[in-house]
């Protein structure tokens, strides 16, 4: 066995951090596979929906959240919300905004190389 091979064999494969991953959206999976965080950054969108206002920003999603709007806790919410859009169960507008809305997203094929 070379020293490559050897290594790979007593690498433990990385683990996903609990609460952590950001499933791709597809119809029928629950809010509640989501770690709190996120589940509160949706709950700002459920909040607004019936009154039917438009895309958020945010520093809008931030004061949803009853945060302070400084520039570090504004950017991790941005952070998470694109995550939740990269994963469909935001959309993130051209403004840069995001919006209420889930759509299925492609998931790569487990084992195929990118």
């Amino acid at each position: 066995m070379t020293q490559a091979e050897a290594e790979s064999v007593s690498a433990p494969a990385p683990a996903a951090v609990a609460g952590s991953i950001v499933p791709p959206w597809r119809e029928g999976l629950p809010v509640t596979v989501l770690a709190p965080d996120y589940q509160r950054i949706l709950g700002v969108f459920d909040e607004r929906q019936p009154a039917g206002q438009g895309p958020l920003k945010a520093r809008e999603i931030a004061v949803g959240l009853g945060l302070e709007t400084t520039s570090a806790k504004v950017e991790g919410v941005r952070s998470k919300a694109r995550r939740l859009a990269e994963r469909g169960w935001l959309v993130l507008e051209a403004s840069g905004a995001f919006s209420a809305g889930r759509r299925p997203v492609a998931v790569p094929v487990a084992g195929s190389s990118a």
